[in-house]
């Protein structure tokens, strides 16, 4: 099989992929092995008729497309990636004339992303977007550290909120009880809004052993529709309170939760720490922001097709994201009270603006003749190994052709933002 280049038109470009008659044959005797079952010969049990009777018998194209299906399968991703070309759009094939015995030819023409000249893409003026780090950020990550430390401790005071309290209760909606409403031996923060609004509320100032019975209302857009809008009356026995016990913050609090001896040390280390994160957060932000520039600075024409791919993806994405929550799309849908069609409206500016930043990068890196190295990515490699605790040699052999293709687009796509950004003019408050 080889891979040449013949032209580009526009956005279009034409390549054909030649495969020769031993590739042809070969191909055409593996469908042979994998479909013989299929044919009935006479004097032949099915599955047992050699390949040339079945020719003679069924015409002697019979394993042609077949054929001429999977060679394309397999050569064209690597045709696409020998040749460097980036579809944004299924290919249309022409081939030559099929004939048993000989080669054959696929011409192929696939639209490729829109490459133009970006203009004003060094010297973008953005606002330095860091942040000095305070003693109340330290406190705040300090206190964090504080309370997952800290140990619930029973307690017969009268429940407050940000207690725990452990209680059986039992619900119902005009006398009669109602599925998920009954619960033994339950956890429960208090100020945590994790039930109905007014439970929690109900539930401060009482004793372990106490009883009472606590008035509510279900939003009327709640998912169960046959308690949304109802009142209902939760009769509640409080089982124990628990408050939260936190640590002294000292040396000794120090030595317990890190690696130093001193809650000074241990301060100036969350406080690096910070500022690390800061450090990243703000250029994060300000590489956003030139590039947001760069996108209003150049005006072009954006193949719907990139859009809708896009648009594609941010679903699956908020898909995704919602699962997590035990929701599916129709679902959420209902609950903003917007359909499929209204939703892909509303997101459909963010998937443009998302596109137009990558073409953008993408010729910023062609034209500045931005590559991947060697040595990015042997880089690239160490921190996949790193992620997947495996060793470098096992993640070189497991990334075929395509996945370093990718990794290259990635890298060159990096090295060109951090290109505009070093070109930057980074303006103080």
């Amino acid at each position: 099989m080889e891979s040449l280049f013949i032209s580009k038109e526009g956005t279009d470009v034409k390549f054909s992929i030649e495969f020769t008659a031993e590739e042809f044959e070969n191909e055409q005797i593996e469908i042979y092995k994998k479909t013989k079952d299929k044919f009935q010969v006479d004097g032949f049990r099915r599955g047992k008729a050699p390949r040339k009777l079945i020719m003679q018998h069924y015409g002697e194209d019979i394993f042609h497309q077949d054929a001429v299906e999977d060679l394309l399968q397999r050569a064209y991703p690597d045709a696409l990636i020998s040749l460097s070309i980036e579809p944004i759009a299924p290919p249309k094939v022409d081939l030559s004339d099929i004939k048993h015995g000989e080669g054959f030819t696929a011409t192929v023409t696939v639209a490729t992303p829109p490459e133009f000249e970006v203009k004003d893409y060094l010297g973008v003026k953005v606002k330095d977007a860091k942040k000095e780090v305070t003693d109340e950020d330290v406190a705040a990550r300090l206190e964090s550290q504080q309370k997952r430390n800290a140990r619930m401790v029973t307690t017969e005071e009268a429940a407050a909120d940000g207690n725990t309290v452990n209680i059986d209760f039992e619900g119902s909606v005009d006398g009669e009880a109602f599925e998920g409403g009954t619960a033994e031996g339950h956890n429960l923060v208090i100020g945590s809004g994790s039930f109905i609004e007014g439970f929690e509320e109900q539930l401060v100032g009482k004793k372990a052993g106490e009883e009472a019975e606590l008035n509510v209302t279900f939003p009327e857009e709640y998912p169960a529709e046959n308690l949304a809008g109802k009142d209902a009356l939760f009769k509640v026995k409080i089982n124990e309170v628990k408050i939260e016990e936190k640590p002294e913050l000292d040396d000794e609090f120090a030595k317990d939760v890190s690696e130093f001896d001193t809650l000074e040390e241990l301060k100036a280390d969350i406080r690096a720490t910070i500022e690390k994160e800061y450090s990243e957060l703000a250029e994060a932000e300000m590489k956003e922001s030139i590039l947001d520039q760069i996108v209003e600075a150049n005006e072009f024409d954006v193949p719907d097709i990139m859009i809708e791919d896009q648009l594609g993806d941010n679903l699956k994405n908020l898909e995704s994201q919602i699962g997590q929550f035990g929701m599916k799309l129709d679902q959420y849908f209902g609950a903003i009270g917007q359909d499929i069609k209204e939703v892909k409206a509303r997101m459909r500016g963010d998937a443009e603006k998302q596109v137009k930043a990558r073409l953008v990068i993408a010729n910023i890196a062609r034209m500045e003749g931005v590559e991947a190295s060697p040595e990015d990515l042997e880089e690239e490699f160490g921190k996949v190994a790193e992620v997947y605790g495996l060793e470098m040699d096992k993640v070189k052999e497991a990334l075929g052709d395509a996945q370093r293709s990718v990794m290259k687009e990635e890298i060159k796509n990096r090295k060109a933002i951090e290109y505009i950004y070093d070109n930057a003019v980074v303006e103080s408050e």
